[in-house]
C-alpha cells in the first residue's frame, strides 16, 4: 500500500533528492495498519539482486532493514563492508507485538552487522529483546545506548521511549555526542512505516554528505513535514498537498516566522484559503498548527536543552524574552521556568 517497505523508502529517498536502487530480501503483505504475513527469499536470489546493483554503481549510503536469514545477513555483510554509510534499523517486533527476527538471525545481524554500520537505529521495545533488559525510563535509556554503541555501531539512536507522560523520546548516542531528542506527537511517531522512513530519510542524507547528526536534524525535518504532521490523505488531493507543503515550509522557517501570512505568500494562497485548507485536513486553524509546532519546540528545549530562557527565545524568534514566557504561559497554564524545574525534578 505504500504506507511502508521499499515503497515508502523509494518515494522518501526522491523526496530527499537522491536516487534510489533496492535490494528485496523479504516479501510483505501489510497495509498502513501493519505486517500480517512475511516471505523471506533465498539467499542466492538477495545476493544476486545486491550484485548486480554493484555491477553499475556503488552505493553512497546503504539502509539495512528487516532481514531474518542468518546465512543471508552473514552474506550481505561481506558484499558491502566497504561502504562508509551503512544504516542498520532492525525490526525485531511487528507492530502488533510478533517476532519477525529469530533469535539465531537477531544474533547474525548483531555480529555481522553491527561492527560494520555507521549508525545504529532500533526502538526502545526492539533493544529490550536484544539486550534481554527492560527500558523504562531515560535513564535505562542511556545505558541501553552504551551497551549497543559497545557492540560495534559508530552512532546509536534509540527511538520510541514513552515513560514522561504525552512525550515520546529519542537518544542519539555516538562519538563525543549524547543527545536527547523529543516529541509530544506520541500517535505520529507510532504510524506504521514511520521507523523505517526515519532511517531511509537519514541514510539519504548520509549519502548527500551529511554528518550523522546533521542528517538526523534534516530527516527529522522531513518526517514532521512530510510523515509524523503531515496528512494521511492521498497527495493528489491538492487540500492536503498543500497542508504538506505548509508542514514543510513550517518545518523550514518556524524559528523566524510565526506569522500565517508569511506561509500564505510562501504557498501563493490567500489567508483564508490556508485557513481553509488547515480547517479541512486537520480541524484547526493555521495560528493553532504554528502555534502547536512552535510549542513543541518551545518545550523541547526547555527539557532537553541547558539553553537559558533568553537563549530559546532567540533561537525561536521571539522579539523578547517576555514576549516568549507570554506565549509558553498562555498555552501551557504555567511559566517556562516553573515548567523546566518540573521536568528537571520529574
Amino acid at each position: 500500500m505504500g504506507h511502508a517497505g521499499i515503497q515508502a523508502d523509494v518515494r522518501t529517498i526522491k523526496d530527499l533528492g537522491s536516487y534510489a536502487v533496492t535490494v528485496v530480501t523479504a516479501v510483505t503483505i501489510q497495509n498502513s495498519m501493519g505486517i500480517t504475513s512475511v516471505h523471506q527469499l533465498p539467499t542466492d536470489l538477495v545476493l544476486g539482486q545486491l550484485r548486480a546493483v554493484y555491477e553499475e554503481m556503488l552505493p553512497q549510503a546503504i539502509k539495512i532493514g528487516m532481514m531474518d536469514n542468518p546465512a543471508t545477513i552473514s552474506s550481505i555483510s561481506k558484499e558491502i563492508v566497504a561502504c562508509s554509510n551503512i544504516v542498520c534499523s532492525p525490526v525485531i517486533l511487528s507492530s502488533h507485538g510478533g517476532l519477525l527476527m529469530s533469535n539465531d538471525s537477531l544474533q547474525a545481524y548483531r555480529q555481522h552487522f553491527f561492527p560494520i554500520c555507521r549508525l545504529l537505529i532500533i526502538k526502545c521495545t526492539d533493544a529490550e529483546i536484544l539486550l534481554g533488559r527492560r527500558i523504562s525510563t531515560d535513564a535505562d535509556m542511556e545505558e541501553a545506548a552504551n551497551i549497543l554503541h559497545d557492540m560495534g555501531p559508530e552512532w546509536v539512536l534509540l527511538r520510541g521511549g514513552t515513560f514522561a507522560k504525552g512525550r515520546i523520546n529519542a537518544l542519539l548516542l555516538g562519538p563525543n555526542c549524547q543527545k536527547f531528542f523529543s516529541s509530544v506527537n506520541i500517535e505520529g511517531w507510532q504510524r506504521h512505516g514511520v521507523g523505517g522512513t526515519l532511517s531511509t530519510a537519514i541514510a539519504a542524507r548520509l549519502a548527500q554528505e551529511d554528518d550523522v547528526p546533521t542528517a538526523i536534524t534534516n530527516a527529522h525535518n522531513y518526517m514532521h513535514s512530510q510523515v509524523v504532521y503531515a496528512s494521511a490523505q492521498p497527495r493528489s488531493l491538492q487540500p492536503h498537498n498543500l497542508y504538506n507543503r505548509f508542514m514543510t515550509l513550517l518545518a523550514q522557517y518556524y524559528t523566524t516566522a510565526h506569522d500565517v501570512s508569511f506561509y500564505a505568500v510562501q504557498l501563493s494562497i490567500s489567508t483564508r484559503y490556508l485557513s481553509q485548507i488547515t480547517n479541512t485536513v486537520c480541524g484547526r486553524s493555521p495560528k493553532q498548527v504554528i502555534d502547536d509546532y512552535l510549542l513543541q519546540e518551545c518545550e523541547k528545549l526547555l527539557s532537553s536543552t541547558s539553553l537559558t530562557i533568553q537563549q530559546i527565545s532567540q533561537k525561536l524568534g521571539f522579539t523578547s524574552q517576555i514576549a516568549f514566557a507570554k506565549f509558553f504561559k498562555a498555552k501551557k497554564k504555567i511559566a517556562p521556568t516553573v515548567y523546566r524545574e518540573g521536568r528537571f525534578l520529574h
